[in-house]
């Protein structure tokens, strides 16, 4: 349906972020005098809160977990968000989404003015209404949260809006709110992982995605 409002996850959905973000939470680690993590241990660290995840390997250091997110930004802000390509076929996804008539916005927890540096330099970026991620401070960072505020910010009812992306973050974040969801299968979730997480529907290919909507 035209009417119909479309949330995006970005990392794992629009784009493969993999790259960049490993490689900064491998400077960060190391920065801090970490032992060296591989790209295999680094890989569910792609999708929740990097606060979160920071926070599970220095428990009670909340001054180190800042410490952690302030050098991850450092190597981020300089060249990790430049570390990705485009998923094959969302460009075309997006735009023939746009041009149906649909109302569009990014919702991610990464660091909003990282998200919207990357979403600004995408080729289809202006199709996007609005891009809502993470607070600085981490006050909002959780996909439901991130959720009622792009809700908020669009004022659309969650009755007449999806989410879209590729970890169960994703769906829990729209079934919080009662909303539709579409797992993604190209990105870093699992099958198992969006169907357990109570995904309306999954799509294998971007190609999918205009169809996904409709009904």
């Amino acid at each position: 349906m035209s009417g119909d409002t479309l949330f995006f996850d970005l990392d794992g959905t629009l784009v493969d972020s993999e790259q960049g973000i490993v490689r900064s939470i491998q400077y960060a680690l190391a920065g801090l005098g970490r032992p060296a993590a591989t790209r295999e241990q680094l890989l569910p660290w792609i999708g929740p809160p990097l606060r979160d995840s920071f926070a599970q390997l220095f428990p009670d250091d909340p001054a180190r977990v800042e410490r952690a997110l302030g050098l991850y930004r450092e190597r981020y802000g300089s060249e990790g968000w430049t570390e990705l390509r485009v998923f094959d076929g969302i460009a075309e996804a997006i735009g023939a989404l746009h041009a149906a008539g649909h109302r569009m916005a990014v919702v991610t927890s990464k660091n909003e003015g990282f998200a919207r540096r990357i979403v600004e330099h995408l080729p289809f970026g202006a199709c996007f209404e609005e891009v809502v991620g993470a607070s600085d401070d981490g006050s909002r960072r959780f996909k439901p949260d991130l959720v009622a505020e792009a809700l908020r910010r669009l004022s659309v009812a969650p009755a007449r809006c999806w989410m879209s992306g590729d970890r169960h973050m994703d769906v829990e974040g729209a079934l919080a709110h009662g909303m539709r969801c579409v797992g993604v299968l190209w990105g870093f979730g699992s099958e198992q992982e969006l169907r357990g997480a109570g995904a309306t529907r999954l799509v294998s290919a971007p190609a999918q995605l205009p169809q996904a909507y409709a009904g």
